[in-house]
């Protein structure tokens, strides 16, 4: 059943069921206001894109844009007509699904198509048309198999810190060309707020952002990147936010930089809205006036759920005015009590008690203790805005898990620009103890620039025994999930300085579930 936004009431009008689709449509009637002659540019220039597998179907995306860094994505202020085939095959000769959709003004001329009635666990084709003929690349997804389904093997992608001005978006295109995926999990930062830096690699266009308009031509920019839109072309992903499509480390109602909460909540609507137009997500997530429910789960038969949570907008304040590494900021003072909020973590709570072989929490930020005082310092130090700044919640997590006896959570983990593998372990003070997870930490796609790999970074690794891998590398990681074995690929790029890096394995890690243990293999 759709839940209804605040922004819009529905009606017969508003919603369209065709071929087994569904599609917000402008609810306006047959006149000037909707578009149906040719746009005279192509308007797929920021690609398409899927999301959110579910047995019976997923997500099909695109947004009009001819000139995407103009006024509005070059694109007139009116309702503009859009078909879309869904089909067994890459020729489209067994198309299997069909209808049209309404490009609207209002949700900058963004297109979500919420597919049903697909067969479980197999791969599909989509396109779009526009006015004058234009068509769009062709994507493929790959629908999640059947629930209770016995599964063999699944793939997934994970990356996320995709920094404009860092670098270059190789990574990306590596990740494409990844065989047999099943999902990439973006973790966040999918855009990066600040201002364009003359010096930089490759300059944003405009000031830092504000506004609705802001945020959808800095979406712009990203997505016409030819390495992003292959990755979104060739994989369905299941799309989260951190901090950067908003403000750096922004926690619930609060920005850095002391704005007040009711003048912030304006820039986080704009934002939030932005972000709904430009990812392939459900319309449950459609953005109200309280922002976006983003978190849900993504089941694939009996192998693995995929818990999807937002550490974001659920926050109570960073501890220490956010500042980690203040002598007055002991770790005892590390207690902001909410990271998922109530509800979420109550909806996670319940989720975990669910038989599952594998349970993956696809989140944002580090959930280990992660003690990053500089090399020679006697004093440890742990950042505010990881979970180690929310010591309560983690140790709820952690109850969480350790009450229902799990011995099989893996945790997805980005924001923090590194390579990391460790354990989560059930008491803090004693970080070589028992462990109740295992943590993989993906670094940036290019955020941080090349980076040094392991240079300086030993004391890292002594001063934290639940670590076994920390490096400053850019690149992505693959999970390759069976019954037996949980196998994470580290990937690493030689150089996003530049275009035409390339990727290598760095590390393999294997768990197995009935451990929280990590073997290097």
């Amino acid at each position: 059943m759709l839940s209804v936004s605040p922004f819009m009431s529905l009606n017969r009008r508003t919603l369209m069921k065709a071929g087994g689709g569904l599609a917000l449509l402008a609810g306006v009637p047959a006149s000037a206001a909707v578009l149906t002659r040719p746009l005279g540019a192509d308007p797929f220039t920021l690609g398409v894109a899927s999301g959110d597998p579910w047995p019976d179907g997923f997500v099909i995306w695109t947004r009009l844009a001819p000139r995407p860094l103009d006024e509005h994505g070059g694109m007139p202020q009116a309702a503009v007509p859009v078909g879309w085939e869904v089909a067994e095959d890459a020729g489209f000769r067994r198309v299997v699904k069909k209808g049209q959709a309404l490009a609207r003004p209002e949700l900058g001329h963004s297109v979500h198509v919420e597919l049903f009635g697909l067969q479980p666990h197999r791969h599909y084709w989509y396109r779009f048309t526009a006015p004058g003929s234009d068509t769009s690349p062709v994507g493929m997804a790959r629908t999640a198999p059947a629930a209770q389904a016995a599964v063999d093997r699944l793939r997934i992608g994970v990356a996320g810190c995709q920094h404009w001005e860092a670098g270059f978006f190789d990574a990306w295109g590596a990740l494409a060309q990844e065989p047999d995926l099943d999902l990439v999990f973006h973790y966040g930062d999918y855009i990066y707020e600040g201002r364009g830096n003359p010096k930089a690699v490759r300059q944003h266009a405009g000031d830092e952002i504000y506004s609705l308009d802001d945020y959808r031509r800095r979406y712009a920019q990203y997505k016409a990147d030819p390495h992003l839109k292959a990755a979104h072309q060739a994989c369905a992903f299941a799309a989260s936010f951190d901090d950067h499509e908003v403000d750096n480390n922004w926690a619930g109602d609060f920005d850095q930089d002391g704005t007040p909460p009711e003048v912030f909540l304006l820039r986080r609507m704009a934002a939030m809205q932005a972000w709904y137009e430009n990812m392939p997500v459900r319309r449950a997530m459609f953005p109200g006036t309280q922002g976006i429910t983003a978190y849900r789960r993504l089941d694939y038969g009996q192998l693995l759920r995929t818990h999807v949570l937002d550490t974001r907008t659920y926050r109570t304040d960073q501890s220490c005015g956010d500042v980690a590494r203040s002598d007055a900021c002991t770790p005892e003072a590390h207690a902001s009590p909410q990271m998922l909020g109530h509800a979420q973590e109550a909806w996670l709570d319940e989720g975990l008690s669910r038989p599952s072989t594998w349970n993956l929490l696809a989140q944002q930020v580090i959930v280990m203790p992660l003690d990053v005082r500089a090399a020679g310092a006697g004093k440890p130090t742990f950042e505010t805005d990881l979970w180690d700044g929310y010591r309560p919640a983690r140790a709820r997590l952690v109850e969480s898990i350790r009450k229902n006896g799990l011995t099989n959570v893996v945790i997805a983990t980005g924001d923090h620009h590194k390579h990391a593998a460790g354990i989560v372990p059930e008491r803090d003070e004693a970080p070589d103890g028992k462990a109740v997870a295992v943590e993989f930490l993906a670094t940036s796609i290019s955020s941080g620039g090349n980076g040094h790999g392991e240079a300086g970074l030993a004391h890292v690794l002594d001063n934290n025994p639940n670590l076994d891998l920390y490096t400053d590398r850019r690149g992505y990681q693959v999970f390759d999930v069976t019954p037996r074995l949980w196998t994470t690929h580290v990937k690493v790029m030689d150089d996003v300085e530049k275009p035409d890096g390339t990727v290598r394995t760095l590390m393999r890690y294997e768990v197995a579930p009935d451990a929280a243990a990590l073997h290097r293999a």
